[in-house]
């Protein structure tokens, strides 16, 4: 087999994976986490900038490191299933030990209704 012919046939195989792999079904798990994601502060609450704040940024950061590490190391489908249900629990348990942090100091997380 040429060069040529040899790349083209290891960039088909790539396409082949990666399009196998973008077939799969998002596991529940997964969508979850993916919820828990936008859920993420991007600014503190009522722009306190104070150690509750950098704490919990950085323990999104580590729960984000440690999924990848998790995804990494999975064998199979339920390893893939615990690495993101860990992840989407760490997440919203983070996120609600903020909320509570800064409502014990006196700051509430804004929020809007909108309807009756």
């Amino acid at each position: 087999m040429t060069k040529p012919m040899f790349r083209t046939a290891v960039l088909a195989l790539v396409a082949a994976a990666t399009t196998a792999q973008a077939a799969l079904p998002m596991l529940y798990e997964e969508a979850y986490a993916r919820e828990e994601e936008r859920r993420i502060y991007q600014a503190p609450i009522a722009g306190i900038y104070n150690s509750p704040w950098y704490d919990y940024r950085i323990n999104v950061t580590e729960a984000q490191k440690e999924l990848s590490t998790d995804l990494r190391g999975a064998d199979d489908i339920e390893d893939r299933r615990d690495a993101w249900e860990e992840y989407g629990t760490e997440l919203a348990k983070e996120r609600k030990h903020y909320a509570k942090t800064m409502a014990k100091e006196g700051y509430r997380e804004g929020r809007v209704y909108v309807g009756e």
